[in-house]
């Protein structure tokens, strides 16, 4: 496979990679910095379809088309996961977009997903992503995103509505259970190129929204813009004893807002359709349950679609 030897130089090195810079306090902690994390993206990002094999994703096992989709009734659909699928691309032509085009229909679905954990190892402990499995029904991927095209020293891609959100959980293999909110919203991506054709690369960064609304309350009906203030009254924040300080997070909600970062590569274009489809690897924080705890760093993998307008 033609990434085979990107792949390999990309699991080599997904920890340094992907290793979180030190954080001075909370703040800068959740701003997560992934530019400098994924200085080398490119390089990791486009693994290609090799590094979703790793990940142990299996092969779909009835690829469509666009066209064949849209040509299935509701019925023929319901219940079979089609729904949940990106459209199949073929072809290995070349689309040149002009200023003012859109990107539209832009399908992004996860195949593989790997949570950033402290493994021990010969006495030591090291960061390194560690394999996952899914919990969220078959809902998790975005879909009706769209955009804008621009030609500023190559292709530019803004990201401005759609289904670009999907609340998703995963599972480590020793049972801890990771939520986060898997989108591209306000996704701005350069590519290397004036071209869509197969080879063609771009990233960039993106926003991801708290896992949690203001409107959620914990378990002791604590929130962020409604609910109480404090679960131990007035009093007992005020007792000046040992133990508030423990209680600060979990009293005060936060709505925080990260960022995080996607590479997509280009490897099949389909001039007659103006479509194209290829595989992002993309990196961001999971949930902070309303700033209590520390968010852990989500790896995904997966193909992508997106028709030129």
């Amino acid at each position: 496979m033609k990434f085979a030897a990107a792949t390999t130089l990309a699991l080599a090195t997904s920890a340094a990679a992907f290793a979180p810079a030190p954080s001075v306090n909370r703040d800068s902690a959740l701003q997560m910095a992934l530019k400098d994390d994924l200085a080398n993206a490119g390089k990791v990002a486009m693994a290609g379809a090799a590094a979703l094999a790793i990940f142990g994703a299996p092969a779909p096992a009835q690829a469509l088309t666009k066209s064949e989709i849209n040509s299935l009734t509701y019925l023929q659909v319901k219940g079979t996961g089609l729904a949940n699928r990106c459209p199949e691309v073929v072809g290995e032509d070349s689309i040149k977009p002009s200023n003012g085009q859109k990107l539209v229909d832009m399908c992004i679905e996860p195949k593989a997903w790997a949570v950033e954990e402290e493994v021990g190892k010969g006495g030591k402990t090291e960061k390194k992503f560690v394999n996952s499995k899914v919990m969220t029904r078959q809902t998790y991927t975005l879909d009706g995103i769209e955009g804008t095209l621009e030609q500023s020293g190559g292709i530019v891609f803004k990201e401005k509505e759609g289904i670009d959100y999907a609340a998703t959980t995963v599972q480590l293999p020793g049972g801890e259970r990771v939520p986060f909110l898997f989108t591209v919203k306000d996704l701005v991506a350069k590519g290397n190129g004036d071209t869509f054709k197969p080879g063609f690369q771009m990233g960039g960064d993106f926003s991801v929204p708290s896992y949690r609304t203001g409107l959620f309350l914990d378990p002791k009906g604590r929130g962020g813009t409604t609910g109480y203030d404090m679960a131990v009254a007035l009093p007992g924040l005020q007792s000046g004893e040992e133990g508030d300080d423990e209680l600060f997070k979990e009293n005060n909600k936060t709505f925080d807002v990260t960022t995080g970062r996607i590479e997509m590569e280009v490897n099949k274009v389909n001039k007659e359709e103006s479509e194209i489809g290829g595989v992002f690897v993309a990196t961001q924080l999971g949930d902070t349950d309303m700033g209590s705890k520390v968010p852990k760093k989500v790896l995904t993998k997966g193909i992508f679609y997106a028709r030129v307008e």
